[in-house]
Formats: C-alpha cells, sequence, structure tokens
C-alpha cells in the first residue's frame, strides 16, 4: 500500500480532494433542493469556503505541482480548512445555545449584501441568527455543522498527507 501512495501521481490525489468536496457541495444542493431545508447564513458561509477549497484542489489537480508546490497548496488548503472549522464551530455552539439564549433572526443575506457595506455583512453572517439554531438533517446523531466540521478537518489532513508524501 505504501508503495502505492508514492507511486500515484498527485493530480490523481487532488482530485480525489476535488471530487469529495464537490460530493459535499452536491449534498448541500440536494438537501436544499429536495429536502427543502434552506441554509441559514452560517451554512452559507461554509458552503463558500468548501467552494474555495474544490478550487484550490482543483487548481492543484491541473497543475499537478511538485514538492514545493504540493506544501504551498497544503497550507492554503489547511488555512481554508481551519477557517471552516471555526464557522462551524460557531454554528455548534449557537445551536447548543439554551433556546433564551440564542441570537434574534437577522435580516436576509440578500437585503444585507443590497443595503450593508461588505465588512457588516460578514460581521452579521458570523454572528449567526435565530435560524442557525434549528437542527435540520442528522446523520448518526450529527447534524450538518457537525459533519462539515469533521469534512474540513479530513480536508485538511488530507492536503497536507499529499505534501508530505513525498520522496525525500
Amino acid at each position: 500500500m505504501n508503495e502505492f501512495w508514492l507511486r500515484i501521481s498527485s493530480r490523481w490525489l487532488y482530485l480525489a480532494g476535488v471530487l469529495f468536496a464537490g460530493g459535499l457541495l452536491g449534498f448541500g444542493l440536494f438537501l436544499q433542493y429536495v429536502k427543502h431545508q434552506d441554509p441559514c447564513p452560517l451554512c452559507m458561509v461554509q458552503r463558500l469556503i468548501f467552494i474555495a477549497i474544490l478550487a484550490v484542489f482543483a487548481v492543484a489537480a491541473l497543475q499537478g505541482p511538485k514538492r514545493i508546490g504540493t506544501r504551498y497548496y497544503a497550507a492554503l488548503i489547511v488555512l481554508l480548512s481551519l477557517a471552516g472549522v471555526s464557522v462551524a464551530s460557531r454554528h455548534i455552539w449557537i445551536q447548543n445555545l439554551p433556546k433564551d439564549q440564542v441570537p434574534a433572526c437577522g435580516p436576509g443575506l440578500d437585503y444585507m449584501l443590497e443595503t450593508m457595506p461588505m465588512s457588516h455583512v460578514l460581521k452579521e453572517l458570523m454572528h449567526g441568527s435565530g435560524e442557525c439554531a434549528a437542527k435540520g438533517w442528522t446523520f448518526l446523531t450529527l447534524g450538518i455543522p457537525e459533519w462539515s466540521l469533521l469534512c474540513y478537518l479530513a480536508l485538511g489532513v488530507w492536503a497536507v498527507l499529499i505534501a508530505v508524501r513525498q520522496k525525500n
């Protein structure tokens, strides 16, 4: 197995990251449009981070970087994954607040983008709102933000494994 891991092209490994992130986004769209679970503001931020991670994996798969390049891509993916972990952690925290401490629902994202400066929109998105406290789809007792957190960690670890697998 170790020999296979070292022989396989990094392009294929990056493509696996693309497929994983793409599958996550596809499942999010399935939940939204088939199961009618509208994403809250924090879900939208997490979705954007998954898109950014997918884009970095895709560029890396197209480029097929060598040793130094894989480390740059790994660093970028790890930073994006950590941003995702922080947003997912905030989302989990809001979902576990007592009902009397849940933040009030704010204006919709479309309205905020039309009327507020981007810095205020980002601040409001990260603050979360009452709709972020609603627990929707679950699998194995974990909700969407918990699974997102685990997937961010998996994608970050995958990028690091690609970077450190190169022979010295």
